[in-house]
Order: structure tokens, then C-alpha cells, then sequence
């Protein structure tokens, strides 16, 4: 990737900061934009140690006229290639235990961060006819769950905005490529702080992946612009398939299961402190506490990555099955 320059909302902690890290292994001269002085210092020094150039741009995503001003302190530095929409913020309660505040301030961060990111991005690369939008998706966005509606309803108005603006830009013929990825559940600090109302920690679904599972297919995506969406780890092609075929079926299922899978044994501390509205102070990594849960690896992310060439050992393998079938025939 050597010198093209990346933008990355979201870049102190979680897939955020594991993505700048995987773009700074190629060379990239990276913008991290997110919110808290120290967490993206840390991040800095990551990517600098990493072969990387990094820009740190601190604003709150939520802000669009603080977002474009850094969109052109990033540009001082070569043309913005690729742009990743990342950040997000997000609140663990029944539905109606959260406040219209609280509802707004996730779909500022979550759902409009994106937008105001994409509108940055499209303001350089439409006039260039060249660039890659990266959404950063879920499995959420086609299958909302309980405690979590606001983040749900974001990624699913993620969905629906990248789709419009995708047949957009076709019908202009445009060089700039969108694409999005959908994850799974991700081993990432936000379990620490983000604001609930549950009465123990909450953790993500399992099966979980480490986020640099998350990076890897991010700047694949950024490398590969011209597929229009990634699916991300077993247990999301299997949400996103099942959804599609029962979603009865899911809406019972996760009514059962939602509730606990959401959270550990370990109850939540009085008065504990969140990054909703304001950062929390201190670093904080790409990982969160779930390590020995995480998977390092999808097998299907690197069958998907690569399934042109699976699709082509199986036809071979399909062949010889044919080929031993005759000769035994004989």
C-alpha cells in the first residue's frame, strides 16, 4: 500500500486501533481519528514502530465540521486513498430504559459518524474519480438483538445508506468504490466502556474473534474494493443466512438466549464510569478482557478471501472423485 494515505475513525482502541496497525505493516500513512489524547498518542507510537506514518486528529465523529477539518489537516500529507468508518457508541439495556438522549448521542456517533465520514471522503475522491469508502459493519445489520436497539438500528441504517450511495456512484460511473464489512462478535475494550443498565458485565456473543481478524478483512476490503460486501467469521454467515431464511425463528431464539449471552458472571460496579458522551481517560489496546475466549482466525474469512481458489480445488477434487469413480468402474 506504501504511500497511500488512510483515514480511520475510531483509531484509539478496538478494530479501530488493530486496522490502523494492519495499515501501517503496509507502509500507509495513517490517520487516526478518534477521541482522547492518550489512547491515540499509544496509537501513534504503534503505528510509527509498525513501518506506518501516523496523523493524529482528535475530534468526536459526531461533529461534522470538526471531522472535515480533519479530513484536511490529513490531506496536507497526500490523498486521502482510502477512508474507514469505524467509530461507534452504543448503550446495554432493555429499550425502554434508555433516554432519548441517550438514543440520540448513539446514532450521532454510530449511524451519522458514518455519514459525515462518507461526505468527507466523496467531497475528495468524486472530483478525483478514485478512492475506497470502508464501512465497518456487523451482523447486526440485517439482525437486530435484544439490549442493544440503538447500535442495532445504526448498522441497519448503515446498510441501507450504503446501498443507496453505491447505486449512486454506479449510475455516475464513478471510480470511487464502497464496500462493507460485516463482523461478528469482537474482543474489544468497549465491553469496559460502554454505558449499561445490565445487572453484570456485559461481553459479546460468542463465538468471539480477536480484532485483528476484524483488520485483516478491513484492509482486504480497501485492497479489493470491487466486492460490495465481506462477511466476517462462521457465526455471521450463519446469522445472516438464518435471518434471511426464519427470522421467527430468530426472534424466539434470541429472546431465550439474548439476555445471557450478553453477559458475564461478574456484576457491574456501582457508578461505573463510560466514554458515551465523553472519553474516558487513560489507554486503552486494540483487545479487551476476552482473550482466552477469542479466536485468532476465521476459517471462513480465509475461505471467502480466497474462494475463487477453493471453488476451483473443489472442482479438482470433484474431477479426480469422477476420474477414481471410473477406473474402479472398469
Amino acid at each position: 500500500m506504501g504511500s497511500v494515505v488512510v483515514a480511520v475513525t475510531g483509531a484509539s482502541s478496538g478494530v479501530g486501533r488493530a486496522t490502523a496497525q494492519a495499515f501501517a505493516r503496509e507502509g500507509a500513512t495513517v490517520g487516526l481519528i478518534a477521541r482522547g489524547q492518550e489512547a491515540l498518542a499509544a496509537t501513534a507510537s504503534e503505528v510509527q514502530s509498525l513501518g506506518g506514518r501516523p496523523v493524529v486528529l482528535e475530534c468526536d465523529v459526531a461533529d461534522p465540521q470538526a471531522l472535515e477539518t480533519a479530513a484536511g489537516i490529513l490531506e496536507e500529507h497526500g490523498e486521502i486513498g482510502v477512508w474507514v468508518n469505524n467509530a461507534m457508541a452504543s448503550v446495554f439495556a432493555p429499550t425502554w430504559e434508555i433516554t432519548v438522549d441517550e438514543f440520540r448521542r448513539v446514532t450521532e456517533v454510530t449511524y451519522l459518524g458514518v455519514v459525515y465520514g462518507t461526505l468527507c471522503a466523496l467531497s475528495r475522491m468524486r472530483s478525483r474519480d478514485r478512492g475506497v469508502i470502508v464501512q465497518v459493519g456487523s451482523a447486526l445489520a440485517y439482525r437486530g438483538i435484544p439490549l442493544q436497539s440503538p447500535y442495532c438500528a445504526c448498522k441497519h441504517a448503515i446498510q441501507g445508506f450504503t446501498e443507496s450511495l453505491r447505486c449512486e456512484l454506479m449510475h455516475e460511473g464513478s471510480g470511487v468504490r464502497v464496500t462493507m464489512v460485516q463482523l461478528p462478535a469482537m474482543n474489544t475494550p468497549q465491553f469496559d466502556a460502554v454505558r449499561t443498565r445490565l445487572p453484570r458485565h456485559p461481553q459479546p456473543v460468542p463465538p468471539i474473534y480477536q480484532p485483528e481478524v476484524a483488520a485483516r478483512a478491513i484492509v482486504a476490503a480497501a485492497n479489493e474494493p470491487a466486492r460490495r460486501e465481506w462477511w466476517v467469521g462462521a457465526s455471521t454467515a450463519v446469522t445472516l443466512l438464518g435471518n434471511a431464511l426464519a427470522p421467527g425463528v430468530g426472534d424466539r431464539y434470541l429472546a431465550k438466549t439474548g439476555f445471557d449471552a450478553q453477559q458475564t458472571d461478574e456484576p457491574v460496579q456501582a457508578g461505573r464510569p463510560d466514554n458515551l458522551f465523553a472519553p474516558l481517560p487513560g489507554e486503552r489496546s486494540a483487545h479487551g478482557d476476552f482473550d482466552k475466549q477469542a479466536k485468532p482466525r476465521s476459517v471462513q474469512w480465509e475461505l471467502t478471501r480466497h474462494r475463487r481458489l477453493v471453488g476451483a480445488g473443489a472442482v479438482v477434487a470433484a474431477g479426480l472423485v469422477g476420474i477414481g469413480a471410473m477406473r474402479r468402474g472398469r
